[in-house]
């Protein structure tokens, strides 16, 4: 074994490889080969170590050594068997012998990230160089001052693949805080879906537009902010979390607080949701219709009729609106609109909600409603626009005539009739949404014209010694001075209403006409602004857009 531990080499830069048996273990270095072509095989490779009796060895690790090429030593076994200066008997002719060669560990630095949460180690992989020991990449984080989260078992793998950059030590990142939350313990989302009888039929009759509560019911919860965990950098230096953010308790009227968190009911009433808080609305009643016996009716609150509106009459609500008779030629405004009888316009009246309408018919009506219309019979002849749904169905669920635009999808039994009665369709534009952007555009164009004006008087006054002026004029150039910040603050949040109403209105592109029995020609549908004029009837099918053309499918 004396002779075992003198070194000897294999191969050469000319071979394209370079075996060294040294006392510490076996070496293998493949030059990068610039001409090209392939020098020597991997089962070459194997050969000359089965020759050393060298048997206990990486073979994935020789093929990654030989497929990198990089000029670069790397150690393949800790010992090998044959003598020194024989390689057995199938010595060839592209192994040669060379002189040794000395090696050094490679040199390397240590960079630190910017948050000082990763320590990573870089080795600079000269010719003739051998990984570092373990011992010095200690050693070296000991003197960066690196004393933190050091992975032992990370850096001796790399070490041992002989890789050139790896990560020897992580911080531990904070834990973010966690904002407030508010747990409601109601569902508005439930509110406008019918109810259904014991045969699973749906009752368009009964929509649920009501959240009822009774004093003492829990509303909603606070869960409050937490304000996170430290973290702690590779240094060793402690990292402050970002707390989370606290809310108040969105308690309104009607409500009171228990236990600093939690929000309950302080009368019976009704849930509404207004100005981020939470409410409970009284009912206000009216036992006959609305008309001169009780004149107009404006409320906070949710209102019920037990008869008709009257024509030229109104009922205006914050909350819900419950109309047990009809609504004829008057007007109505609430947060939804539930009309048992239905609604005769006579050309004049008008239905308005924020979310949905319910009604048995519409006749000549005009009715908007920023969730769904639903018609439980018939609509002739009427205006009827929803943010999202417009369905006429239940007993006839006919639609003749008149304009129906939804964003989303139009729903009905029938649509048009034999006569070929014109009755227009719009789907994939909310309606509610498309004019209230048209509005802020309007006013956003104004106020910036105003605030224009308004700059350049003031440039102009500026020229100008106020302490020489009348004093009623100092002050009015002061209010003038003063008025544009709120302008320019108005604006900017004009500004950012419209590219939120333009997201919208941008995400809006799976309109459908949904058609139970039949669709009549004289229809004309429009769906994400394609258009399609109905030439002939159509049973049970679904209108959608396909390939920027309107297309029926079924049902």
């Amino acid at each position: 074994m004396e002779e075992n531990q003198k070194a000897s080499t294999v191969g050469g830069e000319s071979a394209g490889y370079l075996f060294e048996f040294k006392e510490e273990g076996v070496y293998l270095t493949v030059y990068p080969n610039f001409d090209g072509g392939i020098l020597f095989e991997l089962s070459d490779m194997r050969q000359i170590l089965k020759e050393y009796g060298v048997v206990d060895y990486d073979i994935e690790l020789l093929a990654r050594v030989v497929r990198t090429a990089d000029g670069i030593p790397c150690r393949l076994a800790d010992h090998f068997d044959a003598p020194v200066g024989n390689p057995g008997e199938n010595d060839n002719a592209v192994t040669e012998a060379v002189q040794p060669v000395e090696y050094k560990e490679a040199a390397f630095h240590i960079e630190v990230s910017k948050d000082g949460m990763t320590a990573t180690v870089k080795l600079d992989r000269e010719p003739n160089t051998v990984a570092p020991s373990f011992e010095s990449i200690k050693k070296a984080l000991e003197d960066k001052r690196v004393v933190y989260g050091i992975d032992e078992k990370n850096i001796e793998s790399a070490l041992k693949n002989n890789l050139s950059e790896f990560v020897a030590a992580k911080g531990l990142p904070p834990v973010q805080g966690v904002d407030a939350k508010i747990e409601k313990k109601f569902n508005l989302n439930e509110k406008g879906k019918p109810t259904k009888d014991k045969y699973d039929k749906a009752d368009y009759k009964n929509m649920n537009l009501f959240i009822l509560v009774k004093k003492g019911d829990v509303l909603a919860e606070r869960i409050p902010h937490t304000l996170g965990e430290m973290g702690k950098t590779v240094y060793g230096v402690d990292v402050k979390p970002k707390p989370g953010k606290p809310k108040p308790v969105p308690a309104g009227k009607n409500t009171n607080i228990v236990d600093e968190n939690i929000i309950v009911a302080a009368i019976d009433g009704q849930v509404v949701e207004a100005n981020n808080k939470i409410t409970v609305d009284p009912q206000f009643s009216v036992r006959g219709d609305v008309g001169v016996g009780t004149g107009n009716i404006d409320f906070v609150g949710a209102v019920e009729i037990g008869g008709n509106v009257q024509p030229g009459f109104s009922v205006k609500a914050t909350g819900d609106i419950i109309i047990n008779g009809m609504v004829n030629g008057g007007t109505v405004d609430g947060f939804n609109v539930s009309i048992k009888g239905g609604v005769n316009g006579m050309s004049r009246g008008k239905v308005l909600a924020q979310e949905n309408v319910t009604a048995t018919f519409a006749e000549n009506a005009t009715i908007e409603a920023g969730n769904a219309i639903i018609i439980s019979d018939v609509a002739l002849h009427s205006d009827l626009r929803a943010g999202r749904l417009v369905a006429v169905e239940g007993k006839r669920g006919l639609v003749t005539g008149g304009y129906l635009a939804a964003g989303e999808e139009i729903r009905a039994k029938t649509i048009g009739n034999h006569l070929f009665v014109a009755t227009r369709l719009v789907v994939g534009v909310n309606p509610m949404l498309q004019r209230k952007y048209q509005q802020t555009c309007k006013d956003y164009a104004e106020k910036k014209k105003k605030l224009s004006q308004l700059t350049k008087a003031l440039n102009t006054l500026g020229k100008i010694d106020i302490s020489k002026l009348p004093p009623a004029r100092a002050a009015q150039i002061s209010q003038m001075t003063r008025s544009q910040f709120p302008l320019a603050g108005q604006i900017e949040r004009d500004e950012k209403l419209i590219k939120e109403m333009e997201d919208q209105i941008a995400e809006m592109r799976e309109g459908r006409v949904k058609v139970d029995e039949k669709i009549y020609p004289g229809t004309k549908v429009i769906i994400n602004s394609v258009m399609k004029n109905i030439l002939s009837e159509e049973q049970h099918c679904t209108l959608s857009v396909e390939e920027d053309e309107v297309k029926s499918g079924p049902y």
